[in-house]
């Protein structure tokens, strides 16, 4: 058993099991996994690089995305290179200070995340409803204020959560089956009382979350009620086409995170190793296909893309 401190009843280290049942598949889970991390690495990475090197593309819009693209990296970053190293080296030992990290990381991603799309569809609503003040309403200064409101509320939501957690004595049990660390899932191995952290992690991200979606939804039905209104089938076909990228990527972010939260407190019918699974394919899935998404979907990324990493006669640029 890992060392143990008898005077603060709490561990020195963690023990992640990995996926519960599936120790035997581990090495070639990895591979797919390591696969589509790679790719969101590539693809965000290239996504970031075209927006930060072609000016044209510093609007609000793409700069909200670069957020989003870096949202991605981090939650990825946060938890898969542990998971790899676990399945690959057997490394299933973390310490107590890098659990909670990793923990606070995860969670406060997501939360910046969520923001984040709030503000990209506020970006189409005013871009669609009120075109003619786009330019003077998101202003730089405008979307930067968005990104400080997004790092703010994500730590001020998050934060509380490791008091939460460092009150509790754990009385020797640090094995937690998963992957990686999030906050129920430590909660759940302290001898002790955990009404607090379960009211908490429950109410508040579903608060934090529910808000967002109506934020969101009010903004769409505002650019619902707009395109309905112009009278060229073009223009409404060429404004629907901006914001279809936006609704694919609300989808994928929302959809597997709501299913893994609900699943963790109330899916106990849910076998514990396609829960694991699940609760992977989210730290990954929204990575990898955000940027697909808008680089397939939105020709002036397509175009840049063309422009930097590909000369008039189809050859690798060359430095």
């Amino acid at each position: 058993m890992a060392p143990f401190n008898l005077t603060s009843l709490t561990p020195v280290t963690f023990i992640l099991t990995g996926i519960p049942g599936m120790e035997q598949q581990h090495v070639w889970i990895s591979i797919p996994f390591c696969s589509m991390y790679l790719a969101a690495l590539l693809g965000n990475g290239v996504l970031l690089l075209i927006i930060w090197t072609e000016r044209s593309l510093h609007q609000p819009m793409y700069l909200l995305l670069s957020m989003l693209a870096l949202a991605d990296l981090t939650l990825s970053t946060t938890a898969v290179p542990k998971t790899l190293a676990l399945f690959w080296f057997h490394a299933r030992e973390i310490s107590f200070g890098a659990c909670l990290t990793q923990m606070f990381f995860l969670h406060f991603t997501c939360s910046a995340e969520s923001v984040i799309l709030v503000a990209m569809a506020f970006d189409r609503f005013v871009a669609i409803c009120f075109p003619l003040r786009y330019g003077a309403v998101l202003t730089p200064s405008a979307v930067a204020k968005m990104g400080l409101v997004a790092l703010l509320r994500s730590f001020c939501i998050i934060f509380p959560c490791i008091f939460l957690l460092r009150r509790l004595p754990f009385c020797g049990h640090n094995v937690i089956s998963h992957t990686y660390c999030e906050h129920i899932g430590i909660a759940r191995l302290a001898c002790a009382d955990i009404s607090a952290n379960i009211w908490y992690g429950l109410i508040v991200p579903i608060a934090v979350v529910v808000l967002d979606l109506i934020l969101i939804a009010v903004s769409y039905g505002f650019i619902l009620l707009a395109l309905l209104r112009l009278p060229s089938r073009t223009a409404r076909h060429k404004a629907f086409h901006t914001c279809v990228s936006h609704v694919c990527i609300l989808f994928l972010f929302y959809g597997p995170a709501g299913f893994t939260a609900l699943a963790h407190r109330f899916g106990q019918n849910i076998p514990h190793d396609i829960h694991i699974l699940l609760a992977n394919l989210y730290v990954l899935l929204p990575p990898l296909l955000n940027p697909v998404v808008y680089g397939v979907r939105t020709q002036q990324i397509r175009e840049k893309v063309v422009k930097v990493f590909i000369c008039p006669k189809g050859h690798l640029v060359r430095q």
